[in-house]
C-alpha cells in the first residue's frame, strides 16, 4: 500500500489527530508514525492507541530524522515557520536528503514559498509541498477530506503522493504550481463562509415570514440555490442530522479558523489587486462571531447563531 516504512505527522489537533489516525489504521503494520505536537497528551494518546505503530517524537527534527516523509498540520503561519525553521528543533534543522514534506495546514502564500525556498537552497534534493485540505473534522474522521495539492500534474512524486493523501481522503487535485494549492483553498473558504453567512440570512429571513426551516432547505435544495454548506452543514440545527449546529456546534470548523482563513483570502485578493465586493462585510462578520462569547470555539457556521437565528423554531412547528 505504500512504498515507505517510516512516515512522519507534526501537528495533532482537531484536523491533524484523525488524519494521523487514517494512516495509522490504513498502512500495514510494518510502517511506522513517527508523531509529534506542542501538547504531550496528545503524543501520548495516539502512541498508547497504535502501540508498536505510532511512535512518540519529541521534536520536528526528532520527527525528520526517523521518517522518509513528513506531513504537517498547524494553525497558522508562525507555527509553520517553527515547524520547520526552528534552527535547534526545526525539520529542516537536519540533513533532510531526498525527504518530501507535505504541510497540509491553511496559512498565507508568502510563508510557504519562504519554507519551500528555504528547502530549496539548503536541502536541494528534498521537496516540499503545500498541500491544504478541505472537508473539516467530520471530513478528516471519516477519511473523506479533499487535498488540493501545490504541485504540476507531471510532478514526478504526485502518484505517490496521491496513494498516501487517498488513504486519509476522497480526492486529491494538483492545483499547478507551489502555493496555489493554498490559494485554491483560501478561494474555497472565502466562498464557502459567504454561503453560510448567505444561508443564515436566508433561513432568518425565511423563518420570521413563517417558513419552517427544514421546508426552506427542500427548496433551496430543489432551486439554483442548493449548496454543500445547506445539504450537509445547515446553520440552523436541526435540519441536517449530522451537521454541527444539530449537536449544539461542536466540532466542524471553529469560527476563529474561519475568520484566520476569511482574512487570508482578503489579503490574497489586495495583492492581486482585486477589491472584493462581499469581502469586509464577511470579514467584520466573522471577526464578531469571533469575539461572541455566545459562538468563540463552536463550528463558524454558529454565524446563525450571531446574527439572531431562532434555534427553538421546532416548538413552533407541528
Amino acid at each position: 500500500m505504500s512504498e515507505y516504512t517510516s512516515l512522519g505527522f507534526i501537528g495533532l489537533g482537531a484536523m491533524g489527530k484523525p488524519m494521523a489516525e487514517q494512516l495509522a489504521t490504513k498502512l500495514p503494520s510494518t510502517t511506522k508514525i513517527t508523531v509529534y505536537d506542542v501538547i504531550e497528551g496528545a503524543i501520548t494518546e495516539l502512541a498508547e492507541k497504535y502501540p508498536g505503530k505510532v511512535v512518540a517524537g519529541s521534536s520536528p527534527r526528532d520527527v525528520t530524522e526517523n521518517s522518509q516523509l513528513i506531513f504537517s498540520m498547524v494553525p497558522e503561519g508562525a507555527h509553520v515557520r517553527s515547524v520547520y525553521l526552528d534552527e535547534k528543533t526545526g525539520v529542516c534543522s537536519t540533513d533532510l536528503g531526498v525527504r518530501i514534506l507535505v504541510d497540509c495546514s491553511t496559512i498565507d502564500t508568502a510563508t510557504s514559498l519562504a519554507v519551500k525556498d528555504h528547502v530549496k537552497i539548503y536541502h536541494p534534493k528534498a521537496s516540499f509541498y503545500d498541500a491544504p485540505v478541505s472537508g473539516g473534522v467530520i471530513g478528516a474522521e471519516n477519511g473523506s477530506i479533499a487535498f488540493f495539492l501545490g504541485c504540476a500534474e507531471t510532478d514526478p512524486n504526485l502518484d505517490r503522493l496521491t496513494k498516501l493523501l487517498d488513504l486519509m481522503g476522497k480526492q486529491v487535485i494538483p492545483c499547478g504550481q507551489p502555493s496555489l494549492g493554498l490559494s485554491a483553498k483560501l478561494c474555497n473558504n472565502y466562498l464557502s463562509g459567504l454561503i453560510a453567512i448567505a444561508n443564515s440570512e436566508a433561513l432568518i429571513m425565511g423563518m420570521k415570514a413563517g417558513l419552517n426551516p427544514r421546508v426552506l432547505s427542500s427548496v433551496f435544495g430543489a432551486g439554483t440555490a442548493q449548496n454543500t454548506i445547506c445539504d450537509k452543514f445547515n446553520p440552523c440545527p436541526g435540519v441536517a442530522p449530522t451537521a454541527p449546529s444539530t449537536n449544539g456546534y461542536k466540532g466542524g470548523f471553529k469560527v476563529q479558523l474561519m475568520k484566520k482563513d476569511f482574512s487570508l483570502a482578503v489579503d490574497l485578493a489586495k495583492q492581486q489587486g482585486i477589491d472584493l465586493v462581499l469581502g469586509a462585510q464577511g470579514l467584520k462578520t466573522y471577526e464578531n462571531a469571533s469575539n461572541d462569547p455566545k459562538c468563540r470555539d463552536l463550528d463558524s457556521r454558529v454565524v446563525f447563531r450571531h446574527l439572531g437565528g431562532d434555534e427553538d423554531w421546532a416548538t413552533k412547528f407541528n
